[in-house]
């Protein structure tokens, strides 16, 4: 299937055949034997011995078996620190049959070992582990047996091994040396090569895990194996040229002598090549020219035969001066199509890796109109299912390498497993045309210029000194070499080209001139867009949330139901997170007052989604409508991925989807204001002003409503000219006073009435979702009542139709722990009645649906 969703814009998905064949009269067989399954798992002093699947993890294995709860339930995070201050085994027994042992090769191969590891055959050490982003394999022909094998796994604390290493650098300090007290967590992280954020960060727990999280499996082979193969289309612009790199990772047991056989039968293209395969490990590039044929020789040992999708598709990330503004552009072109990326970025799903699934998440992030994520620099690679579907649904992919907020230590052992992690990481997901950019972490050249850390001047070229090793002449260097389809960025955010200049750590790495921009304000006005960087791109920026009450019932108590307990305390990671999210509200809404303790506390959790809701559209409207202009020589804004997409627990965090999948309302207005389609409305001066923002080419005219709070009937409707909007521009459409606009209504003042818009086409046929502008604060609003608002079901399908008797804002539906999604939702009620469909994820009814569905709108909850 082509990736051709959303805006990725796709030439050609073709299949590739590589056919392998050797010279040699010994006939190949080789085995796979796979280890996976039921392992035996030992604490340190064998007090605990279980059963533990592999893949898998310790914490995992031990909830399983019934010797922990839910490490999700209440304060069990700090409860269960006693595991990962712990060393464990993993043992398994296996049989293997002479005709494996025979074969000139065998490896031990452990796709994924977390973290710090010895790993005994039968008595004897045949390797360590110490990176969780790496394969490790091993030679073993010779130290297996008849009869039973014995292999061991023995898994030092990530904890003490980090607090260990960080005792062994004592040159300087290498900050941070622990994460925020509010955050509950582990320190020295940075001395590690796990996920970053297993040690806790600002939204999510600490587990640091321990365990064999991938594959484990025994390879053996008399000729050669391939490791890995990959395949990238190159496009020579100086020759209208295509060509596909094929890169082949074999490991041979001595020199050998083969040949080579790619073809692309779609596009008539098929080439041989005659080659030496060296003995070991190497790495053998063949260049495959589209549209050129050669003969194929026969008569050799067919070894394999590898079927490969190829996509074609060309990426640039355009850095050139703009026409009015000092500074550089900053914006990818696909295709040699100039492309706003609209989206959020990704972190792990699940504190426990074997736990997690992609396929819900990234399906809403498509039905929310999402075209790209940003994979943060502190969780983990992802599985290759997640960058499959990426493939196929069109979600392009901001790929960060697994560094974030910190600086890091640049000992020769420590870069060398850096080097091996890249090495394998980029060879193993470039051919993935989702991954339109590598960037080398996150946050670090900006810790570094704006001394997060508080480095004495006099030291800080130590740590410039220490980035440009890691980032710049070791993972770009390696990245460049392995990979040259798509850029390369050495941070997020950046100044990209400017900062390269300055030393790759530029003076102001925020700079909205140049580059990438993260912005977080929880103080000012979120309803007021010129608190907002007009910049050219923004990775990261939003605001917290609290989920649902169905997300957070399972893993508390009655006790726990109030905005003020330990509990909700305990679970916001965020310092003074939960007063930041309700004095933001405050500035708009009134806070839930219900003398009920239970309704306050779900009330004050549908007040905070409003919140963020709004804060967000506010936000991502500005970068949209700012994408066409150069004001004081900021904006040409080309693309907005919000803070965060998903949640790794059930907390207070910045995320639109919710733990186990559930939409916030924040996913439900993203939605909106990700649509190819778009009016954006806002005051300057006093003047309502209205953007047209189309990824289309297309005639557009602009319909306003105007309503009263305390009536349903419109006071009155304005019209625009028809207007034509180039396609991936913003153009404003309609621009006049308020008080002007509103003595032309009659009996409007801006405290007593609200605006409804949407964008038509020619045939006056509305084109994309209809937006609202207040005129003032909603908890000002005069006249605004409460809906009382009525359903009733179709005993034919889920849909649900609302009767409203006034006009509702932030109309939310809810059915409990029912998983599913509304076909709209927190949406503001204009009419007398109004239709949603439930789309449901599992068998329900319509009857399960009325008993657990509740409605609440703004004024139900003051």
């Amino acid at each position: 299937m082509t990736p051709c969703g959303n805006n990725f814009i796709c030439v050609l998905g073709v299949l590739l055949c590589v056919c392998f064949r050797v010279f040699s009269s010994v006939t190949e067989q080789q085995r796979t034997v796979s280890l996976n399954g039921k392992w035996g798992l030992s604490s340190s002093d064998g007090s605990l011995s279980l059963t533990a699947q592999v893949p898998g993890c310790v914490h995992s294995a031990l909830q399983q078996q019934g010797y922990i709860q839910d490490p999700y339930f209440r304060f069990n995070d700090v409860s269960y620190q006693w595991i990962a201050l712990d060393n464990w085994t993993y043992t398994t027994v296996f049989a293997v049959s002479a005709q494996l042992r025979a074969r000139q090769k065998v490896l031990l191969v452990f796709d994924g070992v977390d973290t710090v590891a010895s790993v005994w055959l039968n008595g004897i050490t045949v390797g360590k582990t110490d990176n969780m982003f790496r394969r490790y394999d091993f030679s073993v022909r010779d130290l297996l047996r008849d009869g039973d094998n014995v292999l061991n796994v023995s898994l030092l604390s990530p904890v003490l091994y980090a607090s260990e290493q960080r005792k062994a650098h004592s040159a300087y300090r290498v900050p941070p040396e622990c994460p925020p007290d509010v955050q509950k967590g582990e320190c020295h992280v940075n001395f590690i090569r796990k996920e970053q954020s297993s040690f806790s960060w600002d939204w999510g727990p600490s587990f640091p895990t321990m365990g064999l999280w991938k594959d484990v499996r025994l390879e053996a082979f008399d000729i050669l194996q391939l490791v890995q193969i990959s395949s990238v289309p190159l496009y020579n612009y100086s020759r209208s040229q295509w060509t596909v790199q094929v890169e082949l990772l074999v490991d041979a047991v001595e020199t050998t002598t083969g040949q080579i056989t790619l073809s692309i039968p779609e596009l008539d293209s098929d080439q041989t090549f005659q080659t030496e395969f060296l003995s070991g490990k190497t790495k053998n590039i063949f260049i495959l020219n589209i549209n050129t044929v050669l003969d194929t020789v026969h008569g050799v040992q067919v070894l394999m035969k590898c079927i490969l999708q190829v996509y074609f598709r060309t990426v640039e990330l355009v850095q050139e001066p703009v026409v009015g503004s000092p500074g550089l552009s900053f914006y990818f072109r696909i295709n040699g199509k100039p492309v706003f990326l609209k989206g959020s970025n990704w972190i792990p799903a699940h504190s426990f890796q074997d736990q997690l699934l992609c396929l819900s998440f990234l399906n809403s992030a498509v039905d929310a109109n999402m075209n790209a994520l940003r994979v943060w620099g502190g969780g983990v690679y992802e599985q290759d299912l997640f960058y499959s579907i990426c493939d196929e649904l069109g979600i392009m992919v901001w790929q960060d390498f697994m560094f974030a907020c910190a600086t890091y230590p640049t000992e020769d052992r420590f870069i060398q497993t850096v080097r091996e992690e890249v090495v394998q990481q980029v060879r193993r997901l470039k051919s993935h045309p989702s991954i339109i950019i590598w960037s080398g972490n996150n946050e670090n050249e900006a810790a570094l210029a704006t001394d997060w850390f508080n480095i004495p001047a006099p030291q800080k070229s130590t740590y410039i000194k220490d980035y440009v090793t890691l980032y710049v002449n070791n993972i770009r260097k390696i990245v460049q070499e392995e990979d040259q389809s798509r850029p390369f960025l050495v941070s997020s955010p950046t100044n990209g080209a400017e900062s390269e200049q300055e030393g790759w750590v530029a003076a102001n790495p925020y700079d909205p001139h140049y580059g990438d921009t993260h912005f977080y304000s929880y103080i000012l006005d979120c309803w007021d867009w010129r608190t907002f960087p007009r910049t050219r791109f923004a990775s990261e920026y939003g605001f917290q949330s609290w989920p649902s009450f169905s997300t957070l019932q399972p893993v508390s108590v009655n006790e726990d139901w109030s905005y003020n307990s330990n509990f909700s305390s305990h679970r916001q990671h965020h310092e003074a997170g939960n007063q930041e999210m309700l004095l933001q509200a405050a500035f708009h809404f009134h806070l839930p007052n219900s003398t009920e303790p239970l309704k306050r506390f779900t009330d004050t959790l549908y007040i905070t989604q409003v919140m963020q809701a709004q804060c967000v559209k506010t936000q991502t409207e500005f970068y949209q409508r700012s994408r066409s202009e150069i004001i004081e020589g900021k904006g040409r804004t080309m693309g907005a991925l919000y803070w965060q997409l998903n949640d790794i627990w059930q907390a207070p965090s910045w995320s639109s989807v919710e733990f186990g999948g559930k939409w916030k309302m924040l996913h439900y207005f993203a939605q909106s204001f990700f649509s190819a389609v778009l009016p954006v409305g806002f005051e300057d001066n006093n003047t309502l002003l209205i953007y047209a923002v189309s990824d289309l080419n297309q005639d557009l005219k602009l319909r306003v409503t105007v309503y009263s709070w305390a009536d349903l009937d419109p006071v009155c409707t304005l019209k625009s000219d028809l207007i034509l909007v180039p396609g991936g521009s913003a153009v404003p459409i309609f621009k006049e006073p308020v008080a002007t606009l509103l003595v032309g209504c009659g009996r409007c003042t801006r405290l007593t009435c609200l605006l409804t818009f949407h964008l038509e086409d020619p045939s006056s046929v509305q084109q994309g979702p209809t937006n609202h502008h207040f005129l003032c604060s909603p908890k000002e609003a005069q006249g605004l009542q409460r809906p009382n608002i009525t359903v009733s079901f179709s005993i034919l399908d889920y849909t649900v139709t609302l009767h409203s008797a006034s006009v509702a804002p932030f109309v939310w539906l809810d059915v409990g722990n029912i998983p599913g999604r509304f076909s709209s939702n927190g949406f503001l009620m204009v009419s007398r009645n109004m239709t949603v469909s439930f789309n449901a994820w599992r068998p329900t009814s319509v009857a399960e649906l009325s008993k657990y569905l509740t409605i609440t709108s703004l004024r139900d909850v003051y």
